[in-house]
């Protein structure tokens, strides 16, 4: 009896509490009435010192919170790009209702934010972080932004680190190395970037492939609910005149996130080679000028769909064509103690790429897991013809030729990433990538015949197959405790390249198959400890393979003029690299750095001289030793009122030896640059870029000092919204000017871009600047890197 009216007065007691609980419910709308899912709404006891309830708003706006003890309570509801609005002070004794409609914030910027003119950069032991976001620059392009990163050199001949011109550049992790990189960094946007990350130890979670530095591009995702955009126009002096113009667009609005953009350039250059050389008892003095004006289109855009808060899928694509006609102008003087003969020539060219990419992917995400699966479909389509003649004025006659080559690439890559985050301490991550790639490239040689036309020549000719498949697994860990913090990884590869060549031998087609099959594993890890408050230092170590490009595998002749060509080498193997990194840190900021490098068979540039033809032919080989260190110390320009920036010096360390092709090359240099940027009266913004180096080793090439010098001015207009940019490039502009050792000879040699470039440039941006943010994949495209085309 006791037992059962304890029974009951707990039964009666349960239903009591259940009957006194009360809920809030409701539902949150835009005011255009359209639902917003993910509303933030958070329900404050007034009074209490419990921990707040709270919830997200569902699919269709609507929300509750259940079991509430009666009270006074205040509830506050907020979403990213709207106004929080806060319900005060209320009793609650019963269940209710609160139907809220948000307002979209007029301004995100009511509250004071002090930003830098030059971005927010942080150093750590796996790579260089630069955030653009906390910034207000008056920079329009990829170029501009590329000089504020220390270490970093943007010159005519390319982008350097560390003196190793190696550089691949990612956008969200995909490749551009299709592109030109000329192109890219005139054309891109500066308003379009977060954040650049320069990775100079490329963890377990990169392809393996590469001999340098990594530049990830992270592009924004920071849309606010709403429309936004830029339009862009730019005009030119160079070679010649020179123009482009852009437009993009995004949207966010409730689930779907959507972005487009379009580029149109003409932009011109020209590129110069003198070469003085001696063949026996000759003298062979060649010059080619070489003027370009390419037309670059591109159109491109993404569609992210947000299924909750958890699921994400998205499709990107893009569509790009490059048309290049020019024609390159080249004079040989050959001359001996008796006679002198002249030979003028032009090489015309007629080149077409075209590409389209497609990349669907599947997100999943939580505060401790991450999944993305990824598919990324690459069409490279690759046409060139390009005739060699000589022409009225020569002494000496030559008969003409004329290569038609086409290349078609097609690229397949399958990748899963996953990331478990244990706590703030411990992260884990794994995945697994697979490429299957097919290239065909067709070269039809032709010679001059009697009638001024043109016969096939079978000799020549040949067409150039490769399959190959790489699959990778891999795992990597991220730990940290007190002030160390660590990180390792191991990579797994596999690959299987099949290169075909088919050719007429005698009248009769053979074919040679080659196989490379690699099997390889690829560690890496960094670890760093912070000493004080402003001082930390990071040790790191990666192990990676250069893989040919698959241009470089054929054997195909490209001639520049009668008596020098390139050719390919079906014999390339790939390079292995261990790399060794230690960095000091100031404040987060990069200080000093010593880097050391031990390649084998790295892929060099062989230039060789026959004696006996006066031919040239510049060919990739594998020399057996290839060491490099390099030494970097950095400062900041913060020295005076309204002056930012850096300045700092690089020294390295470049040594080539091989046996098997005689090469013995050492050489010491020391770059100093500056980037540095001042603010003007009016509110114009000054930029400048300078570097001057004691010269290089550009391969087989020795090169004499070397210097640049490039500077702007900026301002911006009507709210910020209109930027406006003048810029002075190569301005100060000396390119390799040195010697190549032929090992039968040596050749004075001068290799430059046309100087002097005057740009203005205009980007008007409309719509919200901030919102909700979106996280970027790093997409497989490392086959894509191996397209190697500078047309």
């Amino acid at each position: 009896m006791k037992l059962f009216t304890t029974t009951i007065f707990i039964l009666f007691i349960g239903v009591l509490t259940a009957y006194s609980q009360h809920s809030i419910s409701g539902k949150i709308v835009d005011d255009q009435n359209i639902p917003l899912p993910f509303a933030n709404i958070i329900l404050q006891a007034i009074g209490s010192k419990e921990n707040p309830k709270g919830t997200v708003s569902n699919d269709d706006g609507t929300y509750k919170i259940e079991n509430i003890s009666p009270g006074k309570y205040k509830i506050e509801i907020s979403m990213l790009g709207f106004e929080t609005q806060i319900i005060k002070e209320f009793q609650l004794d019963a269940n209710k209702i609160f139907n809220i409609t948000l307002k979209e914030e007029s301004q995100l910027l009511n509250e004071v934010v002090v930003k830098s003119k030059r971005p927010v950069i942080k150093q750590t032991a796996e790579k260089l972080i630069v955030d653009l976001e906390k910034s207000e620059m008056t920079n329009t392009n990829l170029q501009d932004v590329m000089r504020k990163i220390p270490g970093v050199l943007v010159t005519n001949n390319g982008i350097s680190i560390a003196g190793n011109r190696g550089v691949r550049i990612l956008i969200n992790g995909k490749t551009t190395e299709y592109m030109d990189v000329e192109t890219l960094l005139r054309d891109f946007p500066a308003d379009n970037i977060a954040k650049i990350e320069v990775v100079e130890q490329p963890g377990a979670e990169y392809e393996a492939s590469g001999s340098g530095a990594i530049i990830n591009i992270i592009l924004k995702k920071n849309v606010r609910l709403g429309t936004h955009g830029s339009t862009n126009v730019w005009v030119g002096e160079d070679q010649g005149f020179e123009y482009g113009t852009g437009f993009s667009i995004a949207s966010y609005k409730n689930k779907l996130n959507w972005q487009a953009s379009t580029n149109f350039s003409q932009p011109t250059w020209r590129e110069d080679l003198f070469l003085d050389r001696t063949v026996g008892s000759e003298t062979y003095d060649q010059e080619t000028i070489e003027p370009y004006n390419p037309t670059n289109f591109r159109i491109g855009g993404s569609l992210d769909y947000y299924i909750n808060d958890k699921h994400s899928f998205g499709i990107g694509g893009r569509i790009s064509t490059r048309t290049s006609d020019r024609i390159a102008s080249s004079k040989t003087i050959i001359s001996d103690v008796n006679t002198t003969n002249t030979l003028f020539s032009e090489n015309s060219f007629n080149r077409e790429r075209k590409n389209f990419n497609i990349n669907p992917y599947y997100e999943y995400k939580t505060d401790t897991d991450k999944l993305v699966i990824d598919f990324n479909y690459v069409d490279f389509v690759n046409d060139n013809t390009n005739t060699l003649s000589d022409v009225a004025g020569s002494t000496i006659s030559e008969d003409s030729r004329r290569y038609i080559q086409d290349g078609k690439y097609t690229i397949k890559t399958y990748k899963a990433d996953y990331i478990k985050t244990f706590s703030d301490n411990f992260k884990l991550s794994a995945g697994t990538r697979f490429a299957d790639v097919n290239t065909d490239n067709d070269l039809q040689s032709f010679l001059e015949n009697t009638t001024n036309g043109f016969d096939l020549d079978e000799a020549s000719s040949s067409q150039f197959l490769i399959k190959e498949n790489i699959f990778a697994l891999y795992s990597k860990i991220n730990a940290s405790k007190g002030k160390w913090s660590f990180s390792g990884g191991l990579r797994y590869e596999k690959s299987n390249t099949d290169g075909t060549s088919i050719f007429m031998e005698n009248s009769t087609e053979k074919v040679a198959v080659k196989k490379r099959p690699i099997k390889k594993l690829f560690p890496s890890a960094s670890v760093s400890r912070k000493f004080t408050e402003k001082i930390s230092a990071g040790l790191s170590y990666s192990y990676r393979i250069q893989r040919p490009s698959y241009n470089s595998l054929n054997s195909f002749e490209t001639y520049l003029d009668f008596w020098s060509a390139g050719e390919g080498n079906p014999n390339l193997t790939p390079a292995y690299t261990n790399n060794f990194q230690f960095n000091l840190t100031y404040e987060g900021q990069p200080f000093f750095t010593i880097g050391y490098s031990k390649t084998d068979d790295v892929i060099f540039d062989l230039i060789k001289q026959d004696n006996t033809t006066a031919q040239i032919r510049q060919q990739e080989v594998n020399v057996e030793n290839n060491a490099n260190w390099n030494f970097r110390l950095f400062a900041p320009l913060n020295v005076a009122k309204g002056l930012e920036g850096y300045t700092g010096v690089i020294v390295t360390n470049t040594d080539y030896q091989s046996s098997t092709y005689d090469v013995d090359l050492n050489k010491w240099n020391l770059i100093w640059f500056v980037q540095a940027s001042y603010q003007l009266p009016w509110d114009i913004n000054f930029e400048l870029s300078a570097n001057y180096g004691t010269g290089a080793l550009e391969g087989q090439i020795e090169v004499d000092w070397l210097a640049g010098l490039d500077f702007s001015f900026g301002k911006k207009f009507l709210d910020d919204k209109l930027k406006v940019n003048l810029g002075f490039n190569k301005m100060l502009n000396r390119g390799f000017v040195g010697n190549i050792d032929y090992g039968n000879g040596i050749a004075a040699v001068e290799s430059n871009d046309s100087r002097q470039n005057i740009q203005l440039r205009m980007v008007y941006s409309f719509g919200s600047k901030f919102g909700k943010k979106k996280s970027g994949r790093n997409t497989n495209n490392d086959e894509e890197n191996r397209i190697k085309d500078n047309n």
